[in-house]
């Protein structure tokens, strides 16, 4: 992955998992207990100009790094990589460890730090960015072996959000306040304060299992009850999973219609060529439809995203 920033930037696409000879993936025996690698610990580095951050082109594309101060959160797809460029260079000029908790991006300084959070389970790390990467179109994240390990996404590509952790907000520990997963308000793409229109993308193949059975948490507080929009179709949603798997979706729809109040007739599955998205609404405002995903993360302890459609 590391040496992707010069001429030898060919292999710098995502790789499926799995041992295949030529192959990236996993080693045939991995160190154990690797879901207890603490995460990245956010601390104040240097960041220079040129090196890693000067601007550089793959494939055609021009990319130029963020400022050091930049503010950066995004939806996107992460990929892995693994045991083919394990002890090699990282764009940065540290040696990569796909033990470590690290991470490639195209544009962010190097190093940053940033919370990866993968809305089909809720789980989140922190990850130190010290490499480029990956140059494929969609994928916002190349993520180390431990880290698609801890995030739940070995299986193949999946949809993540990524939220850099800036200067400022380690200097005053602004970063600690967010340790805990919760479902972003307004998911959509942000970079330097500026804000687009884009809708999420789904989680690409979350997996097909019950939820867990013990108590759910209290529901939180409803101030009032959410307007239902007039058009079925426009309005704001609150989607809870997507999936390949129809039977997945399906199984989530019972479970969410059983477990929340009031949630069953709200409940929708929107399927096209690839996937099947469970989504909830529609609600006349956003503010509605926040205070469902709020409930749903509550009781059934994912992290739902709210969309829009115009």
């Amino acid at each position: 992955m590391a040496l992707c920033v010069a001429a030898a930037l060919a292999g710098c696409a995502s790789r499926a998992p799995g041992p295949r000879p030529g192959a990236d993936g996993p080693e045939e025996r991995p160190p154990p207990n690797l879901m207890q690698v603490p995460d990245a610990l956010p601390r104040l580095e240097p960041i220079r100009d040129g090196g890693p951050n000067k601007p550089y082109e793959v494939f055609g594309q021009a990319y130029e790094p963020m400022r050091p101060q930049a503010r950066y959160a995004e939806d996107g797809l992460a990929s892995w990589y693994g045991r083919k460029f394990h002890g090699r260079p990282t764009a940065s000029g540290e040696i990569y460890d796909m033990y470590a908790m690290t991470a490639a991006h195209k544009t962010l300084p190097l190093p940053s730090y940033a919370r990866v959070t993968n809305p089909a389970n809720g789980r989140s790390v922190i990850v130190r960015v010290n490499d480029r990467g990956p140059f494929v179109r969609g994928r916002i994240i190349d993520l180390s072996y431990t880290a698609a390990l801890k995030l739940g996404t070995l299986g193949g590509v999946v949809a993540v959000r990524v939220e850099r952790i800036t200067p400022e907000e380690i200097a005053r520990g602004a970063w600690r306040e967010a340790a805990t997963p919760r479902a972003p308000t307004v998911p959509v793409a942000v970079i330097d304060g500026d804000a687009g229109p884009p809708e999420p993308l789904a989680p690409a193949d979350p997996p097909a299992t019950a939820l867990p059975t013990t108590a759910a948490s209290p529901a939180a507080p409803r101030e009032s009850t959410p307007r239902v929009a007039a058009d079925t179709g426009r309005g704001f949603w609150v989607q809870l999973g997507a999936y390949r798997d129809r039977a997945g979706a399906l199984q989530l729809q019972q479970q969410a219609a059983d477990r929340v109040e009031d949630l069953a007739p709200l409940l929708s599955l929107v399927s096209d060529a690839t996937l099947h998205r469970l989504q909830a609404g529609p609600f006349a405002t956003r503010e509605d439809a926040q205070r469902v995903a709020d409930r749903v993360r509550a009781q059934l302890l994912l992290t739902p995203l709210v969309v829009e459609r115009r």
